[in-house]
């Protein structure tokens, strides 16, 4: 029987993850297929993106994939995941919804951060694990993407069994976290990780991929996000490079068209500060491309709505990343 794929999305801060993680379910979905992405950091990004009412703690559909599929959203929190999860294993049911009204739930899920881990990956667990209408139909969904928490923290949030050792050697928590460390290391997981042709980003990067792969977690692709296009030819940028191209020579042009000719010193000093930017994105990229993981490219966006996404997701399914 077949199992769902997932896909974890992890990033810097301002590298555009859950623009990524958004343009990956609509480049997984395909004709007939369903996808679920959800976010676990409370910041309704994926409903701002979608530009659609912010996602409650249930699966809804949000928009058509890349040629045909469903793609379906979910904010998934710590504290429903706990009282769902006490539910499920404890049949509190309304004694569970009195701990939170005492504020035991968020008290529990601030003092053991391995245990919050433990909630928000155990329910998209149970969503992988979860059939369709028909006990012959596999899982409901063919994949689901996670907008994942940043990289310096990704590889505690999917490594949980190792971080509520101390908390939990046996029980439901202890078997639940076990089981979702198994998902995480299966052959059906990828974790993707974000970044920008920048140091710093390229540099936690790179520690990211080597603590996941000493966790023994399963690396997908980096993809470099707001790539810059180069904006001159070689030959321009060899002219602005050796200086033959100066602020007199654009100055000149500029004044034989009827324009101001003083503004050739700003255009000459934008043509350099662009390949000194082209320059470091070289740099940041050969070390990228010395890494272990496949990479891919997206490029820099004037802005970012549903159609700029599916571009996005063609992108991602051309490079192979879905």
């Amino acid at each position: 029987m077949s199992s769902t794929a997932l896909h974890v999305v992890t990033g810097k801060g301002g590298t555009g993850k859950t623009t990524v993680a958004v343009a990956l379910a609509l480049a997984l979905a395909g004709r007939g297929q369903r996808v679920l992405v959800c976010e676990v950091e409370g910041r309704q990004g994926i409903a701002q993106l979608l530009d659609v009412a912010p996602l409650p703690y249930e699966e809804r559909r949000v928009a058509s994939g890349l040629d045909g599929g469903e793609v379906f959203a979910l904010a998934i929190d710590a504290e429903s995941a706990l009282l769902e999860y006490l539910d499920m294993f404890y049949r509190l049911g309304r004694a569970g919804k009195a701990l939170d009204k005492f504020g035991v739930i968020d008290f529990a899920t601030t003092i053991a951060p391995g245990v919050r881990d433990v909630l928000l990956t155990g329910k998209v667990y149970e969503i992988a694990r979860r059939r369709g209408e028909k006990k012959d139909t596999g899982p409901q969904y063919d994949a689901i993407v996670i907008d994942a928490p940043p990289t310096g923290r990704i590889t505690r949030f999917l490594n949980v069994s190792t971080e509520v050792a101390g908390l939990a050697k046996v029980g439901p928590i202890r078997r639940q976290s076990d089981a979702v460390t198994a998902m995480m290391r299966s052959g059906s997981t990828r974790v993707h990780l974000v970044t920008v042709l920048e140091e710093m980003p390229v540099q936690e990067t790179l520690d990211g991929i080597a603590d996941l792969e000493s966790a023994e977690l399963p690396v997908g692709h980096v993809i470099v996000n707001l790539v810059r296009g180069g904006l001159l030819d070689a030959a321009t940028a060899a002219a602005v490079t050796d200086g033959t191209l100066d602020a007199a020579a654009v100055g000149a042009v500029l004044e034989s068209a009827g324009l101001d000719a003083t503004a050739g010193a700003t255009l000459v000093a934008e043509g350099q500060g662009h390949l000194e930017r082209q320059a470091l994105q070289a740099a940041q990229r050969a070390l990228l491309t010395d890494s272990p993981a496949q990479t891919a490219e997206l490029p820099l966006l004037d802005g970012v709505d549903l159609g700029s996404l599916l571009d996005l997701a063609g992108r991602l399914r051309e490079q192979g990343v879905a």
